[in-house]
């Protein structure tokens, strides 16, 4: 990871879009098939499986197994689960919206994702950081600094 800049933390793109799928195997083909999009990162084990599908400069959608979701999701779990923000300064940022009054539902952590795809171009073990908090409308917000994704 590179060192952060705390003097100017900032928001560097959306990384990602987290969306729950009862049928894991029909998302990923209509998002590989029918959208185009690359499997670039998975893991997990049948029944909680995930796997982040490449739209191009390093966009990705994020596909999440819940087998025992409803076809029509009730609230509070929609479709989208949260909105991921690339940035370089996890840490500095995650207090910046702690400072503005949001509520941080993750600390920032190191995570090693154990790759399952392994035509994605990427190592067996992919460490990012990354932390949570809710957004002024209650969304939830991550924040993930990594390079290889």
């Amino acid at each position: 990871m590179p060192n952060e800049s705390s003097d100017r933390p900032r928001v560097t793109g959306v990384h990602h879009a987290a969306v729950r799928a009862k049928d894991f195997d029909a998302s990923v083909a209509f998002y590989t098939g029918v959208l185009g999009m690359t499997p670039r990162l998975g893991w997990g084990q049948p029944g909680e499986r995930a796997i982040m599908l490449d739209v191009g400069d390093g966009n990705h959608v994020e596909i999440f197994e819940r087998p025992d979701a409803p076809a029509t999701p009730p609230d509070p779990e929609p479709p989208l689960l949260h909105l991921a923000l690339r940035t370089d300064a996890l840490d500095a940022l995650t207090e910046k919206a702690r400072a503005a009054g949001m509520t941080v539902t993750m600390e920032p952590r190191g995570v090693d994702i154990a790759n399952t795809c392994s035509d994605g171009g990427l190592p067996g073990t992919v460490p990012v950081r990354i932390s949570f908090f809710r957004g002024p409308d209650g969304e939830l917000i991550e924040l993930f600094q990594n390079e290889l994704t």
